[in-house]
């Protein structure tokens, strides 16, 4: 991790505000999704990416029944579905 040194209090709502700075050298524009992760005394802030269900990537994700499915499983599952199971 690397330190930047900048201090930010929590407000009354238990808000922080990221510097412009950082979300520019980070590209994060305002109403970017983000993630949060505990780590022991760490809270880490990560650009939300949503993830395939079944193998986690990120790559090329299709929201499918309310499920996210990559194009990889998409056609497992597909050439799945075309072998003839009594043979």
């Amino acid at each position: 991790m690397k330190a930047t040194g900048i201090v930010r209090r929590l407000d009354g709502l238990g808000r922080i505000v990221l510097p412009k700075d950082i979300r520019e050298m980070m590209d994060l524009p305002i109403e970017t999704p983000m993630e949060i992760y505990i780590d022991n005394d760490y809270i880490l802030l990560h650009k939300y990416q949503p993830a395939c269900i079944l193998c986690n990537s990120t790559d090329n994700v299709h929201f499918i029944e309310g499920k996210r499915l990559c194009e990889e499983c998409l056609n497992k599952i597909a050439a799945s579905w075309l072998v003839d199971p009594n043979k």
